[in-house]
């Protein structure tokens, strides 16, 4: 069986990684959770004084273009299993969800933010702008891909759907689901993001599931006022923002990811570093 589209075999995965494939065939028996409490305090002032310039960036459009920096610089986050082979997506894509309206039945549509090398916060954010609009907007958008067949799909009775689903579920499995069904999909992205401070509700951990080719799903929280000691006992007050992620143990070990989010950190902590080239590469000190 060929791999997958839009993916090539990586070739230096470890034997542990490959050993804990075998152990741990299904992705939902071997997602890790992690708990992060980043500062954003130099991000939230960023975004203040671009606001007062009438530039429209927000903070969800800040963790989208420091989560796809990251995946630039630790490239194992863009990677998934399937057929118990190790592959990376050759493009890095950030996924999510959004409402078409804020009301409990309104439904949801799939975004997919395709981040090339020399995007940056400034085109992340637009790019972003303009679909959400689209999609809010009284005409809506122009459903495609798993957006019309989730329509599709729901439209007919249980002895229809289910053989189907379950056909297409062993299509993905074997890596050679139709092109049509991985179009705004975002369990075909290199991560899922749910910006849960949008709705005044801290982080979750929210599980990963077996379909699909994304090994990670992050969620953020409000940010808040956080009194934080300093190892010489100063008391300072400071914006910190949880975010509740999952990996796949399989792609990558526990000090990879933890590493990583040192990365997301730094963006963080240097939010101008948000305006450079998503493919620009760093090499942070060690610690």
């Amino acid at each position: 069986m060929g791999g997958p589209r839009n993916a090539r075999r990586a070739k230096d995965v470890l034997p542990m990684e490959q050993l804990n494939i075998d152990i741990k065939p299904r992705r939902c028996d071997s997602f890790v959770f992690e708990q992060k409490n980043f500062d954003v305090t130099n991000l939230v002032k960023y975004i203040d004084k671009k606001k007062k310039n009438g530039e429209h960036i927000t903070y969800f459009h800040a963790f989208v273009t420091a989560i796809a920096k990251c995946i630039y610089n630790r490239n194992k986050l863009n990677r998934f299993v399937q057929n118990r082979h190790i592959y990376e997506h050759n493009d890095v894509v950030i996924s999510f969800t959004a409402k078409v309206k804020f009301e409990d039945k309104a439904e949801e549509v799939f975004f997919m933010i395709p981040v090339k090398e020399d995007d940056n916060i400034h085109t992340i954010s637009e790019y972003i702008a303009k679909r959400v609009e689209e999609a809010r907007s009284p005409k809506g958008i122009k459903k495609e891909g798993a957006n019309k067949a989730i329509d599709v799909l729901c439209g007919l009775p249980n002895i229809l759907r289910v053989p189907i689903v379950g056909l297409v579920k062993w299509m993905d499995d074997k890596g050679i689901i139709p092109f049509g069904l991985e179009k705004d999909n975002l369990y075909y992205s290199s991560m899922i993001v749910s910006n849960l401070g949008s709705i005044k509700s801290d982080s979750i951990h929210h599980n990963i599931v077996n379909f699909g080719t994304c090994s990670g799903l992050t969620t953020m929280g409000m940010i808040k006022n956080v009194e934080i000691i300093d190892d010489d006992g100063k008391r300072e007050v400071r914006k910190i923002c949880d975010w509740g992620m999952a990996f796949d143990e399989r792609v990558a070990d526990g000090f990879y990811f933890i590493k990583s989010m040192e990365y997301i950190q730094h963006f963080f902590s240097n939010p101008e570093t948000l305006e450079e080239p998503a493919g620009t590469k760093y090499e942070l000190e060690k610690k």
